[in-house]
């Protein structure tokens, strides 16, 4: 089957979330099928992995992005009843590009409703829409913890969202979510839409524990720092929940890692025992050197990546309901669950005091992960699926 299959970013290398899954997914396609992605490039790295995937034997085109630029551009929006979401992405490049390819192509897939759009006026192709997680309720998320003028424009964002998505998953051939949590909220958004779950993997084989022994109190969180449910949960924890930590476990100190971080995700480090390490290679290395995973979110939905990847590498994890959700595993067996910032002190103090605990429930993170985040196992479902619609 010939596939396009349209990503926002890049789908490589696999260095952040949505690139790990639109990663997996061509890599997996492309062993059964022709796969010709498009993508938008926002910088010289993303041309660079562009020219990585040729030299992998992989087609695809891409269109230059200024997200600062574009966000400008899509401010007289505000005067009309679309979202900002396809102003920002709105391209008439990449629709120019899609419409071309489209003739040669048996079944386009598409990763966000942004990317949607390049494939609604396409009524003749079949169409698989990766929703992941709604936007609209994202953004609805964001209005819940911000003041005005955000709190509107985020407000505003969620409702002339929800209309287009509402408009664009009623007409493909299917609708994928990455959680069952994710197709409820879904179901109840877009009613009678159709929908199935697909669930994000691991890396098991990257992600390994190792025989190294963890650096006494040290604390670690993974994840682009330019994004506002991180930026947030840092915060939250770097300012409010470590110093009590420390107040017990003097040498209790915090990484955060992660590429771009924001100027007040900078000053944190600037926080007693606080490091901000900006782009890293290998997050692996710096999981391998902690004693406890934090995954302190307050905003969230889907499947965390990172959550998956510390259990992976046989750490304890600590986080939020909202971090956890979609991971589909128990508190106290697989992972500990703090919401609260009493909760949040009271685990990581008792896992950094008691190491045969700590252990424990990294060994029982690895295996569960084992069983059930086995990329191969769960882009099986993806095959199933298109063989269906085809």
């Amino acid at each position: 089957m010939r596939i396009l299959y349209l990503s926002q970013r890049v789908p490589y290398p696999p260095n952040r979330g949505d690139k790990i899954t639109t990663w997996r997914n061509v890599d997996y396609l492309r062993r059964n099928h022709d796969v010709q992605c498009v993508a938008f490039a926002h910088d010289a790295s993303d041309h660079k992995a562009a020219d990585d995937l040729r030299a992998m034997g992989i087609a695809i085109e891409t269109v230059d992005l200024d997200m600062k630029a574009q966000k400008l551009r899509s401010l007289p929006m505000l005067l009309t009843n679309k979202p900002l979401t396809l102003g920002v992405y709105g391209s008439k490049k990449l629709q120019a590009v899609v419409d071309r390819l489209m003739p040669n192509i048996d079944l386009a897939i598409a990763y966000s409703s942004s990317m949607g759009a390049f494939i609604l006026p396409h009524k003749d192709k079949k169409r698989i829409q990766y929703i992941v997680e709604l936007d609209s309720d994202k953004w609805a998320q964001y209005e819940g913890f911000t003041k005005p003028p955000m709190k509107w424009i985020y407000g505003r964002e969620a409702r002339t969202l929800r209309r287009f998505e509402k408009q664009l998953c009623a007409e493909v051939d299917m609708n994928v979510l990455v959680t069952p949590l994710e197709q409820r909220i879904f179901n109840d958004a877009v009613p009678g839409a159709k929908s199935v779950v697909l669930r994000n993997g691991v890396d098991l084989e990257l992600f390994n524990p190792n025989e190294n022994t963890p650096e006494p109190g040290h604390l670690v969180f993974t994840g682009v720092m330019d994004y506002f449910p991180n930026i947030d949960g840092c915060e939250w924890f770097a300012r409010e929940i470590l110093p009590e930590v420390q107040r017990h476990i003097p040498n209790a100190h915090f990484s955060i890692v992660g590429s771009a971080p924001t100027d007040g995700v900078k000053a944190l480090g600037k926080l007693p025992g606080v490091e901000v390490t900006g782009f890293v290679d290998e997050t692996r290395d710096w999981l391998a050197r902690a004693a406890v995973a934090i995954a302190p979110l307050r905003i969230a939905r889907g499947i965390q990546n990172k959550v998956l990847e510390a259990m992976a590498m046989g750490l304890p994890v600590v986080g939020t309901t909202h971090a956890t959700q979609g991971v589909d595993g128990d508190h106290g067996r697989d992972y500990m669950v703090a919401d609260t910032k009493a909760a949040q002190v009271a685990e990581v103090v008792r896992l950094l005091r008691d190491r045969d605990e700590a252990l424990e429930l990294g060994k029982r993170a690895r295996s569960f992960v084992e069983k059930k985040y086995r990329w191969e196992d769960v882009l099986e479902p993806l095959g199933e699926l298109i063989s269906e619609i085809e």
